[in-house]
């Protein structure tokens, strides 16, 4: 028999750190009570399996699935704030991202360039970019190409080694790969914001009882301010833990409504 899994797997550049702070969430669980818990966070390469498991303890999503795929299918625990330019509470947006040679541009001169995106179920990597280009669109095109990367990291190289010109990229992947990973950004600039979109959210699987989703809470409202979690949680980036409503994320519904009603369904 299987027991709870837990990854947190949205933020891959510090593998360590992640590691330790379960570690310390590992311990205020146990103290909250919970049993059978693992040692070690899981590293899911099919995420929406992953996030499907009846098993799911806890694991981080994105606002665009939650509110399409795993509507219903998931329970929201709660949303990590994060230190990175573009953050507010747990709001984040995305950043626009360009060579140098485009560090002047607006949105607007991006018309017939090329647009490299992770994957058409991202929040910030598609859904928040279509919703800004949506009003300069004409006959449901704007770029000459778009080129779907699989990752934020690929996105980023993409634009970088000259196979895209523009790409959006989470805030808080931005800064972490300036921090961690600087020789990926040289020759890059920002170029512009998204609007703001509530964080990636912190979920769990719909079967988990009540008072297993308040256990989780309290653990993760105690481990934000434990010294033994410091240096993990600045490493993230993570600066504090909230419990927003569910209904915070209709805002990616309403940017993708948005981008539909002017008929730009297709980043395109």
């Amino acid at each position: 028999m299987s027991g709870p899994q837990v990854a947190l797997p949205m933020y891959l550049g510090t593998p360590d750190a992640v590691q330790t702070l379960w570690t310390v969430l590992h311990q205020a669980l146990t103290l909250e009570g919970l049993q059978r818990l693992p040692d070690a966070v899981a590293w899911p390469q099919e995420l929406h399996a992953h996030w499907l498991s009846p098993d799911l303890l806890l694991s981080q999503t994105c606002g665009y699935p939650l509110t399409h795929a795993l509507q219903g299918q998931v329970q929201l625990v709660g949303c990590f704030r994060y230190a990175a330019p573009g953050c507010e509470g747990i709001d984040c947006r995305s950043v626009l991202i360009a060579r140098d040679e485009h560090a002047h541009l607006k949105l607007d001169s991006f018309r017939h360039l090329r647009v490299a995106f992770n994957s058409a179920d991202s929040q910030s990597g598609y859904n928040a970019l279509r919703a800004m280009v949506a009003p300069l669109a004409q006959g449901g095109a704007f770029f000459v190409q778009a080129l779907e990367t699989g990752s934020h990291r690929g996105s980023v190289d993409a634009v970088r080694e000259g196979r895209a010109d523009l790409a959006a990229i989470d805030c808080v992947t931005w800064a972490l790969l300036q921090k961690n990973t600087p020789q990926a950004t040289q020759g890059l600039q920002v170029v512009g914001f998204s609007a703001p979109y509530p964080g990636l959210p912190l979920v769990s699987a719909s079967g988990t009882k009540a008072p297993t989703l308040a256990a989780l809470q309290s653990a993760l409202r105690a481990v934000v301010h434990k010294p033994t979690a410091r240096a993990s949680l600045d490493t993230l980036l993570i600066t504090g833990f909230e419990i927003p409503a569910l209904s915070v994320y209709q805002r990616c519904l309403a940017m993708e409504q948005e981008a539909f009603a002017l008929g730009y369904p297709v980043l395109a």
